[in-house]
């Protein structure tokens, strides 16, 4: 289970240097007479670099509209520029784009002409970062891998928009303006391969509904968020990560084994309202809790194993994995507490 969740971050993770190693052993090959070629067909506001020529750099020329792109393309920078319109003529061409960066322009809904992005059959990265989107543009290429639309206005999400995403690992929608009410128990079907969802810096007040079930990664940290409903988790049996630093969790806001969960190995519940620590599984490697309420902690009641069996089975037993607790910002008086010692005996690293 736990070699199956790595390697798929891994293959999440490091998907850039994978395709920069292809893109680099097709550029070696390439015959320097005809570089010339290449870039007699950049757009003269651009650079085109010769020994990368799937690539066409356009960040920071105080762009307001989008150049004809040529047919090699596969790699488009556009970001840091006043771009408010998004249209089909400029990439009549441009049928091979793979990844298209957009970040820090001025794009709106409004600006996006109908069909436009839907087009691009073959884009697999889409950045809009840093715009004045107010909704989820729609509709989306259907072999979209990654999608980032943090820090724009975005309070609506289309019925729908997501339900033909089938190849989506990665939706980044953190610092926008979403309410609950925006997250439906529909909205995030056809997700079904997401890996990775960032609602954090949100206006969330409840953890969002109907959460893609391959999920590994999930991030609401800075919400609202009060209550972690009864058997939440599983929904989304292979989460991994869970990142709900900066909410409003209080004890009674969490049910008896609310974070008892195995797949869980990663649970930061860092500048909340806790006054104890929650009943974690013994699989958990790393738990943050800084900046809380909790004024003791009582390594027998939170081991979520029999210390007296684990004394002995020893290493032989099923011991907690926990490598990494902190604890600062409570109103625990130190030294740490021998019992936490002898149950979390894999224990590296603990800030108190």
């Amino acid at each position: 289970m736990i070699l199956k969740v790595y390697t798929s971050l891994l293959l999440l993770f490091l998907v850039n240097s994978v395709w920069a190693r292809t893109v680099r052993q097709v550029y070696d090959d390439l015959d320097p007479d005809h570089w010339s070629r290449y870039t007699s067909e950049c757009p003269q506001e651009c650079f085109c670099p010769p020994s990368f020529p799937n690539a066409l750099y356009c960040d920071n020329k105080g762009l307001k509209e989008i150049p004809p792109i040529p047919a090699r393309i596969w790699y488009l920078y556009l970001q840091n520029n006043q771009i408010e319109t998004l249209s089909e003529k400029p990439f009549v061409n441009a049928t091979h784009l793979r990844w298209i960066n957009l970040n820090k322009n001025k794009i709106t809904n409004s600006g996006i002409e109908s069909g436009a992005l839907s087009k691009l059959k073959r884009l697999l990265y889409l950045f809009l970062e840093d715009n004045e989107l107010q909704e989820v543009p729609a509709p989306l290429p259907v072999g979209l891998e990654q999608l980032r639309l943090a820090r724009n206005k975005i309070s609506r999400i289309p019925e729908g928009v997501f339900s033909h995403l089938e190849n989506l690992t990665m939706l980044d929608l953190h610092q926008n303006s979403l309410l609950d009410s925006a997250l439906q128990s529909d909205t995030f079907q056809g997700l079904n391969n997401l890996m990775q969802l960032n609602i954090a810096k949100n206006s969330l007040k409840k953890m969002p509904s109907s959460i893609p079930a391959n999920t590994l990664q999930l991030f609401l940290d800075n919400n609202s968020i009060e209550v972690i409903p009864e058997n939440y988790f599983s929904a989304i049996p292979k989460v991994t990560f869970l990142r709900l630093n900066h909410n409003k969790l209080s004890d009674d806001g969490i049910p008896p084994n609310g974070f008892n969960v195995s797949s869980i190995l990663d649970l930061q519940l860092s500048h909340n309202q806790l006054t104890k620590i929650p009943p974690i599984n013994a699989h958990l490697e790393h738990l943050h809790l800084d900046h809380n309420k909790i004024k003791s902690v009582n390594g027998t009641q939170i081991c979520p194993v029999s210390i007296a069996l684990e004394e002995d089975y020893g290493y032989y037993g099923n011991i907690p994995r926990l490598r990494y607790l902190r604890l600062d910002g409570n109103e625990i008086q130190p030294p740490i507490p021998l019992d936490i010692m002898i149950c979390f005996r894999l224990l590296q690293a603990v800030v108190i």
